[in-house]
């Protein structure tokens, strides 16, 4: 579904990725785990469109995409849940949502008509935001904000969903309930790519990930695998003592 091969990208004169390559299959959710300024938030902005990659390729669903506008990508497919979540404040959180169905939304009118089914899917994984659909994202707090971006995603029906750090920031208690979000996410069979510092949780609910270092993938595997791997334990989960 997602596939990139030999991704290259940066700002300005620095070039952040040297050669990334990973693929998402159909209905999985793949992590992509590493040290901060490692190129994780980077690659999903390439991928996205965010980020205009130097050289490398990009499909979605078979398409490629590299080079092409963020909005255009998005047609074809991709959400993107962004590190920091960057919502409109000003904005009710239904508004924002609505931002989020843009390319399947009439040009003019109807605009909630032609959403209903989608902003009920969206409420019903996310009851508070049913409860405060007219007030504005930026009273939110920063979990509730969280869910705002992942329902904003959601409301494209997209092919690929982006999902840059999920946690950050947030309390544990509300940790814990974005990734009951995300596991049943997997569960609808919604293909995910979940970049997440906290690598644990990640493994908890990836079937493949990617460990990233330097603009480039280091290891690779199902998590079982890389709870096998020593450099993985010792560097991310602190579990090296443990291996035999």
């Amino acid at each position: 579904m997602l596939i990139v091969k030999n991704l290259h990208a940066g700002y300005g004169t620095s070039e952040v990725l040297t050669g990334v390559s990973l693929a998402v299959k159909q209905g999985a959710l793949v992590a992509l785990i590493g040290p901060n300024g490692a190129g994780k938030t980077t690659t999903m902005r390439a991928i996205s469109g965010l980020v205009k990659p130097a050289r490398g390729e990009v499909f979605i669903d078979g398409r490629p995409v590299q080079g092409m506008d963020a909005s255009r990508i998005a047609r074809l497919g991709l959400a993107h849940s962004p590190e920091g979540r960057k919502v409109f404040g000003t904005l009710t959180v239904e508004d924002n949502l609505l931002l989020g169905a843009y390319s399947n939304l009439p040009k003019f009118f109807g605009f909630r008509k032609k959403s209903a089914k989608d902003l009920e899917r969206v409420y019903d994984l996310f009851p508070l935001l049913k409860n405060r659909h007219l007030q504005s994202a930026g009273t939110l707090s920063g979990g509730e904000q969280q869910m705002l971006a992942i329902g904003r995603a959601l409301m494209a029906n997209p092919k690929v969903m982006l999902m840059d750090e999920p946690s950050m920031g947030l309390a544990p208690v509300i940790i814990e309930e974005v990734f009951t979000i995300i596991r049943r996410l997997k569960k609808e069979g919604i293909t995910l790519l979940l970049v997440e510092q906290i690598a644990k949780r990640a493994l908890e609910v990836a079937d493949f990930a990617y460990v990233m270092e330097r603009g480039h993938i280091v290891a690779e595997g199902t998590p079982a695998e890389l709870h096998k791997n020593e450099s993985v334990l010792e560097a991310y989960l602190g579990e090296v003592s443990s291996v035999v």
